[in-house]
């Protein structure tokens, strides 16, 4: 089969990588054409648009680039057309994908969606698109299956996909000493930084974190660098090198610290499911978090606590992103055996909600079963 995939940031680019391995492995015809990123070009090499050249957060900078994102667009659609895929597999990044699951189902394509928008937090307005153009909806997270359903929406649930990646590195988990070896870092204990993959929030997240590097002489901050970003954008940021910047080592380096200081996103779970205790820190725009602040409608912001539906890890936002506050924190994560202690007994209820290993491989299975099933109609091109 024909698989037409988007993935327009690093967490989809990290899941479309490990879908197309599986169809691959089910699928022996496999052909794909994809948005995405490195981790998908290593499973083919028919990348039509990189993350990096599509990724923007916040709502003033999505304003100022509404020319570009629409060529982009317009672009897709008719390379959807020239292809004629199969399935159209949209993962996540609903701004841009949602405009491509109608176009794709007017026109006559199957649409699936992986990682579901999330649309319990805010604009629950795109449930109606969802309902309307998407023939099958994967979704990520447990709780999902009930809310999609209550709005009719055929929906699949297969685990987590996190728990898989999260399993083969633990299984393959490397000493402290070779981890600082192989970087050339000090024998001191790690607080890890993972800042973001988007300039926006690094640039507001980074000058404020680097100035607890003084406070903590006994650790050493390591940045977990995202790999869209080119390391002079981090010097810039970073000029008197208050921190060691490691590429393509971000497990390792939540592996391997003491305490994390991690920007909200995916992030926040795959450093749950690492064993990492953390501070989830974010900023951005002024007006970018006004606006946001007055529409998403959920009390968290990290995974962790949304799964869990109670606060397992502390949430700094904008301006509560002080110094002063997140010294505090680190401090009791570090030191408070008690607050330690709960955090451990958290971390495994939630890895037990989330389920075993194996789920790209299911919800590969899933979808092909789902497409056997099904009468392909003729494409209204």
């Amino acid at each position: 089969m024909k698989y037409y995939i988007i993935a327009g940031e690093a967490s989809g680019d990290l899941h479309g990588s490990n879908l197309m391995r599986e169809l691959k492995q089910i699928d022996a015809d496999a052909e794909f054409r994809f948005w995405g990123g490195d981790l998908m070009t290593s499973q083919d090499k028919n990348l039509v648009r990189h993350y990096k050249d599509t990724a923007i957060i916040g709502f003033w900078e999505v304003v100022k680039k509404l020319r570009r994102i629409f060529l982009n667009i317009k672009f897709c659609k008719q390379d959807i057309l020239n292809f004629k895929p199969d399935i159209v597999i949209l993962i996540d990044y609903p701004g841009f994908n949602l405009r491509i699951a109608e176009f794709s189902k007017n026109k006559g394509f199957r649409v699936f969606y992986y990682i579901a928008p999330k649309v319990w937090a805010w604009k629950e307005s795109r449930v109606k698109k969802l309902r309307k153009y998407i023939d099958k909806l994967f979704v990520i997270f447990p709780f999902e299956v009930e809310y999609f359903k209550r709005w009719n929406i055929d929906t699949c649930y297969k685990g987590n996909p996190l728990t898989d990646l999260v399993s083969e590195h633990l299984a393959n988990k490397k000493s402290f000493d070779n981890f600082i070896q192989h970087n050339d870092l000090p024998d001191k204990p790690i607080i890890a930084v993972l800042a973001g993959s988007r300039k926006q929030e690094i640039d507001y997240i980074l000058p404020r974190v680097k100035n607890l590097v003084n406070d903590f002489p006994a650790y050493q901050f390591v940045l977990a660098a995202a790999p869209s970003i080119d390391e002079n954008f981090y010097r810039k940021l970073l000029p008197n090198y208050e921190m060691a910047v490691v590429y393509n080592q971000t497990y390792e380096t939540l592996m391997h610290c003491s305490v994390a200081i991690v920007a909200s996103g995916t992030a926040t779970l795959e450093a749950a499911l690492l064993g990492a205790r953390q501070v989830v820190c974010y900023g951005g725009s002024e007006i970018s978090y006004q606006i946001g602040k007055r529409l998403i409608k959920v009390k968290y912001i990290s995974l962790v606590n949304l799964i869990m539906n109670k606060t397992v890890v502390k949430e700094l936002i904008q301006h509560d992103m002080s110094v002063e506050k997140m010294q505090a924190e680190l401090n009791g994560l570090l030191f408070d055996v008690a607050r330690r202690k709960q955090i451990t007994d958290d971390y495994a209820e939630l890895s037990e909600m989330l389920g075993e290993r194996g789920s790209a491989n299911r919800i590969a299975k899933a979808m092909i079963d789902e497409m056997d099933n099904h009468i392909v109609a003729p494409y209204s091109v």
